[in-house]
């Protein structure tokens, strides 16, 4: 079984994470995107960001296969935690197949 591992986390965060999903042996690659999203108003938000409630933030998306999921999902949680509101959330979802463009291959070997 494969997982996605979906994180939205501090954009100052992401070479950190990077830096520490490299270090656990066969994790596949990533997905690294700067998107800007709508959260829960805070009161440490900027006077801008306050009035439309936007913020942006890094996303990284990885399919990693089952073994890996706890251990990747971890990994971002620890490293990219701050202790501060507005760390970000890590999704997990199951991934049902993967297909590699140029060969037509299918499944968890494609990773």
């Amino acid at each position: 079984m494969m997982y996605e591992v979906k994180s939205i986390i501090r954009p100052e965060r992401v070479a950190a994470v990077v830096q520490a999903l490299h270090e656990i042996p066969d994790v596949p690659g990533l997905t690294i995107s700067v998107v800007r999203g709508i959260g829960r108003r805070t009161p440490a938000a900027s006077a801008a960001a306050a009035e439309f409630g936007e913020t942006e933030m890094a996303k990284l998306e990885a399919v990693v296969p089952e073994q890996l999921l706890q251990r990747v999902v971890d990994t971002v949680r620890d490293v990219a935690g701050t202790g501060r509101a507005g760390d970000g959330k890590v999704f997990v979802i199951r991934v049902e197949d993967a297909v590699k463009v140029g060969s037509g291959a299918r499944g968890s070997g494609v990773l």
